[in-house]
């Protein structure tokens, strides 16, 4: 992993020894890169090379940087707590992808056979809509550290030695410099961002359980995302903007100010009705991912859900073992006990049903489109349609 320490003999020294040592290895065999493991010292960061792939076709090298706080110079306040800490290295993730991907840095070339031009990329896994605590980029005692992978250049599996100079010493430090420095940043657009997610975080954690809630969704909210692949939001002019009804609208208020108004989804059973295309699923869609922090600009930024929720949904061919599905489902062929259901191939009805006694403790979202609507039948008028004994799931 990142943490693994150099091998035996392997390298270390100031940036200079390392551009000096990967031009002598130009057109020398891939191997060679072997010896760039180890800690190297730059004028305003540290490179440490954790990992160096075997060949130009083996997953990609592995690397970080470390900043000093002292050199880095952000407004202690950023992450005077978890939550903030959070949201700031989020922020940063963010920023160095970005420098990454503007500069081409992560954009290997084309493929050119075996004996063409391979590798060069500088990677960072493009963080989503979500804020999350992530291994991207750390906050530790005294230095700021970001973690990413190179791919090393190579012809064929003939090192490229003065590429890979230049993607160390003329392409990573303009990166670092550009994302991981407060003298480089919007300084503002950066607070608004660590206090947005301290807000969406009380909100959640705090706020629903003093007003009685399990969810909560803001007026103005944009709840449509821009396509069924594509987690961002839909235009702001194109899309409907939630606003709560009124016999379900609270106000909120939160750490930093701000007060939010919407609706708020009291514990209980609720039960969304409407036509179809009328966003019930949309709606639905954006209470799952309620448990987490999404970035400013998201449109989902206040709608908050309970920890505990759970989406419920058919999940054909998934294994049960050792269930007691018997209030959902009885009388199966060949007198199969559902007291102590065990199966390696789950139907849809049993596996959701699983999942229901599973997850009893805890809050449900259940959308129309992906349950077993059966599962939830057994009353009178399902009775009368046809005879009990032929009917095994359903009370």
């Amino acid at each position: 992993g990142y943490n693994r320490q150099p091998r035996s003999g392997g390298g270390g020294g100031t940036a200079e020894e390392l551009y000096k040592y990967i031009q002598s290895i130009d057109r020398a065999q891939y191997p060679a890169y072997r010896d760039m493991m180890g800690t190297w010292e730059y004028k305003d960061f540290t490179l440490i090379v954790d990992y160096v792939q075997s060949d130009p076709f083996a997953p990609p090298s592995r690397c970080r940087v470390r900043v000093p706080t002292s050199r880095a110079n952000f407004p202690a306040d950023l992450t005077s707590s978890k939550i903030r800490t959070v949201g700031f290295c989020d922020y940063l993730s963010r920023m160095f992808w970005r420098e990454t991907n503007d500069a081409g840095a992560d954009a290997a070339p084309d493929n050119q056979g075996w004996h063409g031009s391979k590798g060069g990329a500088i990677m960072m896994e493009k963080p989503g809509q979500h804020v999350l605590e992530r291994t991207s980029v750390l906050l530790s005692k005294g230095f700021i550290e970001a973690r990413f992978t190179i791919t090393l250049p190579a012809r064929g599996r003939s090192i490229e030695g003065l590429r890979a100079a230049a993607i160390f010493g003329d392409e990573l430090p303009p990166i670092v410099a550009n994302s991981l420095y407060a003298r480089s940043l919007n300084l503002d657009h950066l607070r608004d961002h660590v206090i947005s997610v301290e807000d969406q975080e009380h909100l959640r954690r705090v706020s629903l359980n003093k007003l009685g809630l399990v969810a909560f969704v803001a007026n103005g909210a944009v709840l449509p995302r821009k396509s069924g692949i594509d987690d961002a939001p839909m235009d702001r002019t194109k899309a409907i903007l939630f606003e709560s009804p009124p016999s379900l609208a609270v106000e909120v208020k939160l750490p930093n100010g701000r007060t939010v108004t919407g609706m708020g989804i009291p514990k209980g059973i609720a039960l969304i009705v409407g036509g179809g295309f009328h966003g019930k699923s949309t709606l639905l869609e954006a209470l799952e991912v309620g448990v987490y922090n999404h970035v400013p600009g998201d449109g989902r930024e206040f709608v908050a859900t309970d920890l505990t929720g759970v989406k419920i949904r058919a999940e054909d061919g998934r294994s049960v073992t050792s269930v007691d599905i018997s209030p959902f489902i009885n009388n199966l062929p060949f007198q199969k006990s559902t007291k102590s259901f065990s199966t390696p191939d789950a139907s849809g009805s049993t596996s959701q049903v699983r999942s229901l006694v599973r997850d009893n403790h805890i809050g449900w979202w259940i959308d129309e489109n992906s349950p077993r609507v059966v599962v939830y039948t057994g009353g009178e008028h399902h009775r009368s349609c046809s005879s009990r004994h032929k009917v095994p799931i359903g009370r």
